[in-house]
């Protein structure tokens, strides 16, 4: 089963893992404080699904091309029934949906690169 979640074009330093992936839909965001991107005006977010036979292979290209020269932590997340992937920089989770301790260690993990809490919205309940 294919997996689907979200990708901040402004997240990569090169456009190349959008190559590997399916954009479903493409929706524009502007920027506002809580945002904590003031070098950026907008957010571009792409909806995406990933090939399940390509997902490892894709998250490890994602979680090297990152941009992090503002100091700025990001990650990207998708999912399918069972797993959920969350890339961060040169880290990747692959989580059980039905464990809390598993989100729970990825959210610790977002929090001490200094993604702020809420933008770390994964958990078992959501769907």
């Amino acid at each position: 089963m294919n997996y689907v979640g979200t990708i901040i074009e402004e997240s990569l330093r090169d456009k190349d893992p959008l190559q590997k992936v399916v954009i479903l839909s493409t929706k524009v965001e502007k920027v506002v404080e809580a945002h904590r991107t003031p070098w950026l005006k907008q957010w571009t977010l792409h909806k995406v699904e990933v090939p399940e036979d390509k997902v490892e292979e894709v998250s490890k290209i994602i979680s090297q091309s990152f941009d992090t020269s503002h100091g700025q932590s990001w990650y990207v997340d998708y999912k399918n029934e069972k797993w959920h992937y969350i890339v961060f920089p040169n880290k990747i989770f692959k989580i059980d949906r039905t464990s809390a301790e598993q989100y729970a260690e990825a959210k610790k993990h977002g929090i001490s690169l200094g993604i702020p809490e809420y933008q770390l919205d994964f958990s078992p309940e959501i769907k």
